[in-house]
């Protein structure tokens, strides 16, 4: 039986501006979902959990999140994490707003 397929992003609240933010690559935090670093081991994902809920002057609330890969990077599988992905909805600011102007 084939095995069920492995992807995750890091992903926490910046402390600060409070702005959902993901973990990319080369271990900066970015706030667009298709910068992020696609996990698909799962060793390799808990260690960079680790190393991420430890920056506690910087984010709060880091945890794993599911995504398919996609065309333009990582995808939300979970509904939960396409709206933390654009952003609040009630105000036309910050993401949402970049994204109507795109």
């Amino acid at each position: 039986m084939p095995r069920e397929a492995f992807s995750q992003v890091v992903t926490a609240q910046d402390l600060l501006a409070g702005d959902v933010i993901y973990l990319a690559a080369d271990d900066t935090w970015v706030r667009d979902l298709s910068e992020a670093e696609i996990l698909t081991d799962k060793v390799v994902a808990q260690d960079r959990l680790i190393s991420a809920a430890r920056q506690t002057g910087h984010v709060v609330g880091a945890y794993l999140a599911d995504v398919h890969p996609g065309r333009n990077g990582p995808e939300p599988v979970h509904f939960r994490e396409a709206f933390r992905a654009t952003g609040p909805s009630n105000h036309a600011h910050g993401k949402r707003a970049e994204r109507r102007h795109v």
